[in-house]
């Protein structure tokens, strides 16, 4: 069997790679090598048995390379950033996707499964249940109510604080450029698959964490972010108030649900969340961080606040459990791995960044004025 793992280069998708070899099966991967994701070109740890192939998604000749005399594919690629490129985001995780099936549908020779890696994203602001008016789908918290660090989610109806629910995949309500591309991926991918006659699985992924994250990335999020500022001694930043409830996930976790539903037939045409199901707080992250790494340090809690963030994103994670699937590794073995592996890098100079000050100048990030 020969898989294609598209970002294979990447994070998640170099330990899909070490999976499916580990399993038997022959890989090729297919990655554009973007520069700020991997500025130091192809990684070491990328097995020299597997295939490699340049290119981007977005080329139709790159896909028909790619897909020659595959069994599955393991879509991985995907733009992701902070900054408003909102036609880049469609660009790679929607039409490249869509040409993925466009160049299956003129072959053959069929795949026997696509699975597709959307995100938490696709949730935005979440699922809210408020007192009086039940179940809520809120919008995101308008700007005048952040600048003030009014935080909570309110009630569109009655204006009262919600307590949030569980993320359930029944509900979606994007509102990222990002959650938007991610979701549209979504439907093309099962729509078309549907059409093509190519079994599909689309997974959300939740905050998937562990060895390899790309520590130039700013995409790469709060491990990378706190984990230097703290070997810095500094203290890292948390925004709004610090209280914002997360789900993370190790990355193995997540290859074995791509491994499940890559050979579960009850999975085809299906969207699952992949998450722990446990939220914990910014704050609580930066805590344990710190005693994993034997810091005193508290971090900042400025007031600063990213528009478009969502306040609590938990999956609920029963739909995948039902497959026999559930997560093994708990928060202390994913600082655990990460930091273990963050030490063999040696120097992190190199991965140090302005970056918050350069989002604060775009305005992507803002600081409130208090109550």
């Amino acid at each position: 069997m020969r898989i294609l793992i598209t970002g294979g280069a990447g994070f998640i998708g170099s330990h899909l790679v070490d999976r499916f070899l580990r399993e038997g099966w022959s890989v090729r991967v297919l990655d554009s090598l973007q520069p700020r994701v991997h500025p130091e070109g192809l990684p070491k740890h990328l097995p020299k048995e597997v295939e490699f192939v340049k290119g981007d998604v977005t080329d139709r000749g790159t896909w028909e390379r790619a897909l020659e005399n595959v069994d599955a594919v393991s879509h991985q690629a995907a733009y992701q950033d902070y900054v408003p490129d909102y036609s880049q985001f469609s660009l790679v995780n929607v039409v490249g996707t869509a040409l993925l099936f466009e160049v299956l549908a003129s072959r053959r020779n069929a795949v026997q499964r696509v699975v597709v890696a959307s995100s938490q994203a696709v949730y935005g602001e979440g699922q809210f249940t408020c007192v009086e008016h039940g179940v809520v789908l809120p919008q995101p918290r308008p700007r005048r109510q952040l600048e003030i660090s009014d935080w909570e989610v309110r009630c569109p109806t009655c204006g009262q604080p919600m307590k949030p629910a569980m993320l359930d995949e029944v509900y979606s309500n994007p509102l990222s450029p990002y959650g938007i591309s991610k979701y549209a991926q979504e439907i093309t991918s099962l729509r078309l698959a549907a059409m093509v006659g190519v079994p599909c699985v689309a997974l959300r992924y939740s905050i998937t964490q562990g060895p390899r994250q790309s520590m130039f990335n700013q995409y790469s999020g709060i491990a990378r972010i706190f984990t230097l500022k703290f070997k810095d001694n500094e203290a890292p930043v948390a925004f709004e108030d610090g209280l914002m409830q997360r789900d993370y996930v190790h990355v193995q976790d997540v290859v074995d649900a791509n491994w499940l539903v890559t050979h579960d037939e009850r999975a085809i045409g299906q969207t699952y969340n992949v998450g722990s199901g446990k939220p914990t707080t910014v704050l609580d992250y930066a805590h344990r961080l710190a005693v994993k790494l034997n810091k005193s340090i508290e971090p900042q809690v400025p007031g600063i606040f990213r528009m478009g963030d969502a306040r609590h994103s938990v999956s609920s994670v029963k739909k995948l459990q039902a497959l026999g699937w559930k997560p093994q590794r708990d928060l202390d073995i994913i600082l655990d791995d990460f930091l273990a592996w963050v030490d063999t890098l040696g120097s992190l100079e190199r991965f140090a960044s302005d970056a918050h000050e350069q989002l604060m100048k775009m305005k992507v990030l803002r600081m409130s004025n208090g109550i």
